[in-house]
């Protein structure tokens, strides 16, 4: 996982831009989306890496942690 805090906070309130979950924030994305994008491959850019992120904090259980940041660093 990235330790960046300026990246998790920008995970923490970045939304899904298109498709049957646009608006939903990344961490709200139901997990077997997220696992069939790790199966399909992720989008390029900024999105990708924050679409795989999200991916390894929810393989490991660690969504709590964004939900945190989400409090802790209102957008």
């Amino acid at each position: 996982m990235i330790p960046d805090k300026q990246f998790l906070i920008t995970l923490a309130h970045t939304k899904m831009p298109y498709g049957k979950y646009e608006g939903r924030y990344l961490i709200d994305l139901p997990e077997y989306y997220v696992v069939w994008y790790n199966n399909k491959g992720f989008p390029k850019g900024k999105l990708g890496e924050l679409l795989k992120q999200v991916y390894e904090l929810k393989v490991n259980g660690l969504e709590h942690l964004i939900r945190n940041i989400q409090k802790q660093y209102p957008k």
